[in-house]
């Protein structure tokens, strides 16, 4: 507490018996605030040690115990408001940040946290004003961390798109008997309530995370990605310019920006054009892995997929679903306690049956063999 308080008027450089601080003083006697001494320079601070600041006093401020109520904290705020519209200046720079800290230090008790509140409220006020996600303008780190503290419910009049999904109205996958084939894997009850699939445009979805089947540039695209940047807003252009591109099979994640989900997790499937090798196939289940292991390293809770690299780059959606089912399968085997859902979002009429088809195969149904797990 005493090197808290130490380090709170170390800021100080005005003399602290004249001028403005002198009224700050006597409204803060007002408000429940006792100033014990002052402490001339040379003598033991509170700690026993000496001090060694220029600033001319030390100030001991105690609190009446049970008694500094949000209405003190509430004239603290004012005197804050007060002191800094005025023409005084507490230092040789007129700078005057240090009043906020001075009157933190001094509400230390039952009113810090209605005081704190009062503060974050304000700032997040003044960044709620220059928030444009229309526009290339302003810092896209500033941005990205005021809609990154936001809950979902205030984060919603920042969406760029007409609508929204939430998690709760997508429907998870119900493991069915029909299968066409034999299930290559064993049944695991654990997964069951963690799939879902769904058809339609993967940037309504209102989830943690989506995945976009970006290009190594990161900076917009044809098909998902492109649908992805716009909906997002030029901001997620700025803040993927400054990743430096993506490698073939890794993920990199920002921010969601305009959309309904809070983050956007990049990766960069491979180029087949009908011909699908082992390094192909290895890339494409890397940026399906890769993606999950991005997400769970955010404690993003769901995440979405679109169909990577069964657009231009011509993998063939017939294998592409394997490589989707199973590594996705193969991960929550392992970390099943890292992720809520994962939602396989289609377009297309064929990719719909394709995943209808093998959903089957990969997360079967009650009278499969169970799993260990």
């Amino acid at each position: 507490m005493a090197q808290q308080i130490s380090a709170l008027f170390s800021h100080i450089r005005a003399p602290l018996s004249t001028g403005p601080l002198r009224r700050v003083r006597a409204d803060f006697h007002g408000a429940g605030v006792k100033f014990k001494h002052f402490v001339s320079p040379g003598s033991p601070q509170l700690g026993g040690k000496p001090a060694t600041s220029p600033v001319r006093g030390h100030v001991n401020v105690a609190l009446r115990a049970g008694r500094f109520s949000t209405t003190t904290t509430t004239t603290a705020a004012a005197v804050v408001r007060k002191v800094s519209q005025g023409n005084g200046s507490f230092s040789p720079r007129g700078k005057r940040g240090w009043l906020g800290k001075f009157v933190l230090g001094a509400t230390l008790g039952a009113g810090t946290a209605a005081l704190v509140q009062s503060l974050h409220t304000g700032t997040m006020t003044a960044m709620a004003q220059k928030v444009d996600l229309d526009s290339f303008k302003g810092d896209w780190k500033e941005t990205k961390e005021f809609l990154l503290s936001l809950s979902v419910k205030d984060r919603r009049q920042y969406y760029r798109t007409s609508g929204f999904v939430p998690l709760e109205d997508i429907p998870v996958w119900t493991p069915t008997a029909d299968v066409s084939g034999e299930p290559v894997c064993l049944r695991n009850e654990k997964l069951d309530q963690k799939i879902s699939l769904y058809r339609g445009d993967i940037t309504m979805l209102e989830i943690d995370a989506i995945v976009n089947a970006a290009n190594n540039s990161l900076l917009g695209g044809g098909g998902v990605d492109g649908a992805i940047h716009r909906a997002a807003g030029p901001m997620l252009k700025k803040e993927c310019a400054s990743l430096q591109g993506c490698e073939t099979g890794e993920a990199k994640i920002t921010c969601g920006y305009g959309l309904p989900a809070k983050y956007v997790i990049h990766t960069v499937g491979p180029v087949a054009q009908g011909r699908v090798e082992k390094e192909e196939k290895k890339a494409l289940r890397s940026c399906y892995k890769n993606s999950l292991t991005t997400a769970s390293k955010n404690e993003a809770r769901s995440v979405a997929f679109p169909c990577i690299s069964t657009g231009i780059y011509g993998y063939p959606s017939e294998q592409a679903v394997h490589e989707a089912l199973a590594t996705v399968r193969e991960y929550l085997n392992e970390h099943h306690d890292k992720l809520d859902r994962v939602i396989f979002c289609v377009f297309l009429p064929k990719d719909y049956e394709l995943y209808l088809q093998n959903l089957p195969l990969y997360f079967p149904a009650e009278n499969t063999v169970k799993s260990k797990l």
